[in-house]
């Protein structure tokens, strides 16, 4: 059974943050931090990751993904942040 994960990246260095979701995680960070050649994540390398929540089913990651980046989550994310820095 295929395991998916929604993360939170933080920049510190930019203090931006990141929200998506994978079935592979250690790749996707790979990917964010040192392959990727375009995209958001490039900008404000380096990313740590600082919050991962695991689910059975893509759409149950996806629905969790789509809250993260509502106002709700936006705060939830916010006040991790805060805890993490």
């Amino acid at each position: 059974m295929e395991e998916f994960v929604v993360y939170i990246l933080y920049s510190k260095k930019f203090n931006k943050n990141y929200t998506g979701f994978t079935s592979n995680l250690i790749e996707r960070f790979k990917s964010h931090n040192i392959m990727a050649k375009k995209g958001f994540t490039i900008k404000f390398r380096p990313w740590e990751v600082i919050y991962v929540e695991f689910f059975n089913s893509k759409s149950d990651a996806m629905k969790r993904e789509k809250f993260l980046k509502t106002g709700i989550g936006r705060e939830f994310i916010k006040k991790l942040i805060q805890q993490h820095t």
